[in-house]
């Protein structure tokens, strides 16, 4: 056991006497630092009042019958037209989650999230068939939802129509419904 103690310790000894101090005024004499950095100036920050909630003066007129809120697409038909006048209010947030989907006859899962994707929110489709199977991101744009490829493009507009539910087209003329 003292033999293994003695070895040991000699161990220590010789690499503790390989070791030296240093410090970081060794490596040479020019001991500068940095020069300061200037300030620089601020702007001065206006205030005003906000506009009130609900004021939509700024926002331009709605479109005419026959195109989209979102990117002046011109919708297939009258039908939307139709379907937003009777439309349920929607906010973002209520749409987020799971969407059973039927579409032409078939049906499927949606999800939608709040993340942002380009000028929309991330979402997908899972087991869809036709247009839909392209889908990306998604938004509110006043009663609509629109459904979105994964370039942008509108592909679906849908209206609430019921609590958990939500009717329109796809731009093919496709009857699409979400529902939970």
């Amino acid at each position: 056991m003292r033999t293994i103690h003695a070895v040991a310790g000699l161990a220590v000894v010789l690499a503790l006497a390989g070791c030296q101090r240093t410090s970081m005024t060794d490596f040479g004499s020019n001991n500068t630092s940095p020069a300061p950095v200037q300030a620089q100036p601020v702007p001065t920050v206006s205030s005003g009042q906000l506009a009130a909630p609900g004021d939509t003066s700024q926002f331009p007129a709605a479109p005419v019958s026959g195109t989209a809120a979102v990117g002046g697409v011109t919708t297939p038909g009258g039908t939307e037209v139709a379907a937003a006048t009777n439309a349920l209010d929607v906010t973002k947030e209520s749409m987020v989650g799971n969407w059973r989907v039927s579409n032409a006859g078939s049906s499927c899962d949606m999800f939608l999230t709040l993340t942002n994707l380009g000028s929309g929110s991330r979402g997908g489709t899972r087991g869809c068939a036709g247009e839909l199977t392209a889908m990306g991101s998604w938004e509110v744009a006043g009663k609509q939802v629109v459904l979105k490829d994964r370039n942008g493009n509108p592909l679906a507009r849908l209206f609430k129509t019921a609590d958990a539910r939500f009717d329109g087209s796809t731009n093919g003329g496709q009857p699409v419904s979400l529902s939970r």
